[in-house]
Formats: structure tokens, C-alpha cells, sequence
């Protein structure tokens, strides 16, 4: 035992030193991410006792198979333990790329919390500026409650943007055709050249990707038909016209190479990247008598499997938004055959679902929550409960969720997409960076 936890802060101590002398771009360790890290070892390492073991080499370990370091993330139950994992060296980082499914971990997307709370009713129909100086926000485990990270824009950061959206551990933010990426755990910027002057009033929404075998990130922003993409570190963008309806996309993931994105009429694209890019419409038929009458669902990837996410709004006995209730539902989104059908789902089995209220917002799943205390078949909203202690809510599938507060009200069509989504403010949602997520899957 003691020899294991002497080993355990020479691991420590080098993946800290390796992490402090490594650039902080997309992908790799950041100082405050090693930080967390060994906040969390120490607690335990000052109570342990010395040992003389010497470690092992690191060439026993370095020559691990993928197949084996693949096996050994599935026991993970904190990112934290992520970190340390692809801390310890330059071989089980480069492996983390190949792992064949990144909707497999047992461990949660950590949750971010805005310090500028947003209601849909102070929404007067036009795009709000956030003030980027008063932009805070704190990082939240839920495997680890007693650790978080307090965080904000860079004061010499350009004052007035719009929020686009979060992707790979960063926010998007825009303004007259200058856009803006903040690192959620450093706080660092990225600045993308500046767009088309075409194309500054009509950007509203925006992703990072990394394309199909390969580490480098670009930035997708979208108007309602065309796509800017930017490779980072280049110093110019590519315009493609998508054939889209002209609707708003509301939401996009990433599943096997390619965007699913659907937009505010609930229509369904998905957009090839290779070898040229292509727009397909996919056709679905959307029960209303099963969804609820949501049109703006949820796209969540599961494993081999896109999960539809549904919120079905009820209104009590008497009339008032005070008798809002709502009851979530989860398909399965059947591709193969023509139209696309949902196959709904009584259980999520040994999974949990993680959906932010902005659709803009990455989803996630995570197998086996009950490792870091979670709870199966259990959707997990990136927004609180009035009166509740925790930063998000858990709702049993199938389940009523009784609701005073707004976040029913927010996710529902009692207010139209420009409510829903293009608030242009920062909510809390939910994140994982780059190397975690697996934006290129």
C-alpha cells in the first residue's frame, strides 16, 4: 500500500512537470488542469506513509497496447483521473486519438456554471452583448464535489460579443465578424482572423471539430446556408454553402466523421466532410403524439447510437406558468431505414444522458455512472432547481419534473427559437476538452 501511493506522487510530480513546460493549445495538459489533479492526490498523500520502493521503470509501462490503455480509461470514474492518465506520457496521450469510441466513459463531463444568470423573459427579441469583463464562471466535478475552478475572460479582451456556443473545452464568442475562443479551465484566448464583412450581422452559431484522423482543430461557424471554417493556427477561412432551408441550426454532434444538425423546424441534415463536402436531408417522422409536441429536441450520442431527447410540457389544472410540468422521453434515432424513425426507449440501462438547456451546447452519455455516484437512466440538466443546493439537476426518465423556475419553460415551445437559443448569453452547460470528448469521432 505505501509503495503504491510513493509511486503514486512520482507520477504525479512528473506529469506536473510535464504539463508546465508544454504549450497550452487545443489538446494538450494545461497547468490548471494538473493543478486539479494534485489537489485531489494530496489529500489523500499527506496522511500516507513513506516507502523506499523504487519505481518503475517507465519503460514497462510506456510499451502498453492501445487495446489495454483502452480498457484501463473504462475504469476511470473522474476526469480528474483522465488527467492524470494522459499526464504520465507522450505514448498514452498519442493513444487516447485511437481509442475507437470516446461515448463509452464511465466518468461525467464536468459542469460549468455562469455567474451572469439569464432569464428568457428579460429577452426583448433582439441579440444581447455580453460584457466579456464581467464573463465568470466556475468548473464543477460532479465525481468530485470538493473541487472547482473559478475562471473568467481575460480583462483586455474585447469588450462587447455575442456567445455562440461551447465546443472542446472552449467558448465562442462573435462580434462584427470578430470571433473569439476562451480556454474554460485557463481562461487563455484564441483569435481567429477576421470573417467576410459579408458575414458579420449573420453568424449565430458556432463548433470546434477536428476532422477524421487528425489533431488539428478548426472552427465552424454557421449562418442559416452557409459554413466558415478555420483551421486554428492558419490565417485565413474557407466559405462553403451548405443547401441548407435557411432555419437556424438550433444543434450540431459529431458521430463517425460526420455533423448531425437540426435546426429550428426539427429538420434533420447531415453534413460529409469527405472526400467533398455534402449536405443530406435526413427524413424522420416526428410523432407529436409521443414527443409531446416538442419540435427542439436533444441530440445525444450514446455508443454506436443517436439518442433523441424529448421534454413533453404539461400545464397543472389551473392556469398559470406555475403549473408547469415536464416529463422527458429518449428514442433511439433509427437511420436505416427511409424515413428515419424513433424507437423509444423505456430505460436508458446502465447509462445517464447530459443535455444544457442552449442546444448549441455539446451532450454527452456516460456508462456506469454509479462509479462516481450518479445515477443510471437518469437525464442530467446542466441547469439548477429553484431552492436546490446543486448547480444541475437529475430527472429520472419517465419521471414528472415539477417546476416553479424557468428552465421547463426554457426548453419548451411555449417560447420560440430565438428564446431557446439564440440568447447569445452564457448558461451553464456542460464540457470536456478536446482530447477527452473526441471531437473528430
Amino acid at each position: 500500500m505505501a509503495g503504491g501511493r510513493q509511486r503514486r506522487r512520482l507520477r504525479l510530480g512528473r506529469k506536473a512537470k510535464a504539463a508546465e513546460s508544454s504549450f497550452l493549445a487545443p489538446g494538450t495538459l494545461s497547468p490548471r488542469e494538473v493543478a486539479v489533479v494534485k489537489m485531489s492526490s494530496d489529500k489523500t498523500c499527506h496522511t500516507s506513509g513513506s516507502s523506499s520502493s523504487p519505481p518503475p521503470g517507465p519503460h514497462v509501462w510506456a510499451d502498453l497496447v492501445d487495446s489495454l490503455l483502452h480498457e484501463i480509461t473504462l475504469l476511470f470514474g473522474s476526469f480528474h483521473d483522465f488527467i492524470g492518465f494522459v499526464g504520465t506520457c507522450r505514448s498514452w496521450r498519442a493513444a487516447v486519438s485511437s481509442f475507437a469510441s470516446v461515448h463509452t466513459f464511465s466518468f461525467p463531463p464536468l459542469h460549468l456554471k455562469s455567474d451572469v444568470y439569464f432569464s428568457p423573459r428579460q429577452h426583448n427579441g433582439r441579440a444581447q452583448y455580453m460584457l466579456l469583463s464581467d464573463c465568470k464562471w466556475k468548473i464543477s466535478d460532479p465525481a468530485k464535489r470538493d473541487l472547482t475552478l473559478q475562471c473568467s475572460v481575460p480583462q483586455n479582451t474585447h469588450n462587447q460579443m455575442l456567445y455562440m456556443g461551447s465546443s472542446c473545452g472552449y467558448l465562442i464568442f462573435f462580434h462584427q465578424g470578430h470571433s473569439l475562443l476562451v480556454n474554460v479551465y485557463t481562461g487563455t484566448e484564441v483569435k481567429p482572423p477576421i470573417l467576410p464583412s459579408r458575414s458579420q450581422l449573420s453568424i449565430y452559431c458556432g463548433t470546434l471539430m477536428a476532422p477524421h484522423n487528425s489533431s488539428n482543430l478548426h472552427l465552424l461557424l454557421f449562418t442559416k446556408r452557409t459554413m466558415y471554417q478555420w483551421q486554428i493556427g492558419t490565417d485565413s477561412w474557407s466559405e462553403q454553402h451548405l443547401g441548407l432551408d435557411g432555419e437556424r441550426l438550433e444543434q450540431i454532434v459529431f458521430f463517425k466523421g460526420d455533423i448531425f444538425a437540426v435546426d429550428s423546424l426539427a429538420s434533420v441534415f447531415v453534413i460529409h466532410f469527405g472526400p467533398q463536402l455534402s449536405t443530406q436531408r435526413v427524413h424522420v417522422e416526428w410523432n407529436m403524439a409521443i414527443i409531446g409536441g416538442v419540435v427542439r429536441p436533444w441530440l445525444v450520442v450514446c455508443g454506436d447510437m443517436i439518442l433523441v431527447v424529448s421534454l413533453a410540457v404539461n400545464f397543472g389544472q389551473s392556469k398559470g406558468m406555475s403549473d408547469l410540468s415536464g416529463t422527458f422521453h429518449v428514442f433511439r434515432f433509427d437511420l436505416s431505414v427511409e424515413p428515419a424513425q424513433l424507437v423509444e426507449m423505456d430505460k436508458l440501462e446502465n447509462h445517464a444522458l447530459f443535455i444544457s438547456l442552449d442546444r448549441r451546447n455539446p451532450t454527452f452519455s456516460c456508462w456506469r455512472p454509479e462509479r462516481w455516484g450518479g445515477k443510471s437512466n437518469c437525464i442530467y440538466v446542466a441547469r439548477q432547481l429553484e431552492d436546490s443546493d446543486d448547480p444541475w439537476t437529475a430527472v429520472e426518465l419517465g419521471q414528472p419534473v415539477h417546476e416553479k423556475t424557468e428552465w421547463i419553460q426554457f426548453g419548451s415551445p411555449l417560447y420560440p427559437p430565438e428564446f431557446s437559443v439564440h440568447c447569445s448569453k452564457l448558461e451553464s452547460l456542460w464540457m470536456l476538452p478536446n482530447f477527452v470528448s473526441g471531437a473528430g469521432q
